[in-house]
């Protein structure tokens, strides 16, 4: 073992203890914070199935690499129109819980929508971390919309890392845009490294890059070190999920449930892409298509500022700032989210006209 590998083995091992009583200060109080307002509210959402997705169609889609990714769907198959979610990081496609529900019954017949779980997260399969990247969640989704949606209309629709992930799709596919992916939603999200955030702060913490060592050379260890790393990451991004707002103490339980279930590696692994990315170059595809930016006031882990960079340079974009929200608006403020995508499907919807073009247009296509 090298002197560098010697050193960050031991700032793993010695170190954790500390990091582990810091985090778990931060987390106790955040948590006693975080019931004590709750448990002050009635609870709207009682008795509330979030995992009522599980019940759509589902399948499997394999991503270049070979990953199994899982997908489910709702709504008529032959939609002209078809939704596909995106969800963020420590998140699961349960996360559109409430877009699916209200969606659903508004379209009816006219639109149909589609969920997967990305890498590593929910019911798709872990990877290796060396593939825990931005530029790879665009290529899985390339991968779930060839598989999923091989002809007709497609909106996107991406929160937080999601977000990040609809951007590194159109970086890398710019040619789907303005053609068969006609509107594109970013809520919670960014184009840009997150330092700026509480999470940057968790990113410069040395104990961090010892995890992230012992997830590449020693997953073992990680594993039996799992408290520590999960105490490190987890109650300080719950924290800052909901911000300091009063939130239904279901709606919390649900939140925290899809974050502990999220593999340590998965979430060290993700952390280097959300701190340095760089999807700017995908702003400018996403100039040809309707697009709409959403984020809460209360957001702490990408701040309305990024929002506001973003809509600054798309002058077809929405700008929605959801008072009261955190980075969970989604979820704590999901009117407001639901109602934005209406418009934007409102805005992105082809016409007749364009309809009949792009389904002769796909017909020939498949003829060939």
């Amino acid at each position: 073992m090298s002197d560098e590998e010697t050193r960050k083995r031991r700032a793993w091992l010695a170190g954790g203890a500390g990091v582990s009583a810091v985090a778990t200060i931060v987390g106790a109080s955040a948590r006693r914070s975080m019931t004590a307002r709750a448990a002050a509210l009635e609870d709207p959402y009682a008795g509330e199935d979030f995992d009522d997705v599980d019940v759509d169609r589902s399948y499997v889609v394999s991503a270049p690499d070979g990953v199994r990714l899982t997908v489910r769907e709702d709504g008529p198959t032959d939609a002209p129109l078809t939704l596909v979610f995106v969800h963020g990081f420590c998140l699961r496609m349960g996360a559109f819980h409430f877009q699916r529900r209200r969606l659903a019954g508004h379209w009816v017949s006219d639109v149909r929508m589609v969920f997967y779980d990305q890498r590593g997260h929910g019911e798709s399969a872990e990877a290796d971390p060396e593939t825990y990247t931005l530029t790879q969640l665009g290529k899985d989704l390339e991968a779930v919309l060839r598989a999923a949606v091989p002809r007709g209309a497609i909106v996107l629709v991406g929160h937080s890392m999601g977000g990040m992930t609809v951007l590194s799709h159109a970086r890398q596919f710019p040619e789907r845009y303005g053609r068969r992916i006609v509107g594109a939603a970013l809520i919670s999200s960014a184009a840009e490294g997150v330092t700026r955030s509480p999470l940057g702060e968790i990113l410069k913490n040395p104990a961090l890059e010892a995890i992230r060592f012992t997830a590449r050379s020693a997953p073992s260890l990680l594993h039996r070190g799992r408290t520590v790393s999960r105490s490190l990451i987890a109650p300080i991004l719950r924290a800052a999920s909901f911000s300091d707002l009063q939130v239904s103490r279901s709606l919390d339980a649900f939140s925290q449930r899809m974050m502990n279930e999220t593999p340590i590696a998965t979430m060290v692994g993700f952390l280097p892409a959300l701190e340095a990315h760089d999807e700017t170059a995908g702003l400018w595809t996403l100039l040809r298509v309707p697009t709409l930016i959403a984020c809460g006031d209360h957001d702490l882990l990408t701040p309305d500022e990024y929002s506001r960079k973003m809509a600054a340079c798309m002058p077809r974009s929405e700008l929605v700032i959801v008072t009261g929200a955190s980075h969970l608006a989604l979820l704590d403020k999901p009117d407001a989210i639901n109602d934005g995508l209406i418009r934007l499907v409102n805005r992105s919807r082809p016409s007749k006209m364009a309809q009949r073009y792009r389904r002769l247009r796909e017909w020939l296509c498949r003829d060939d």
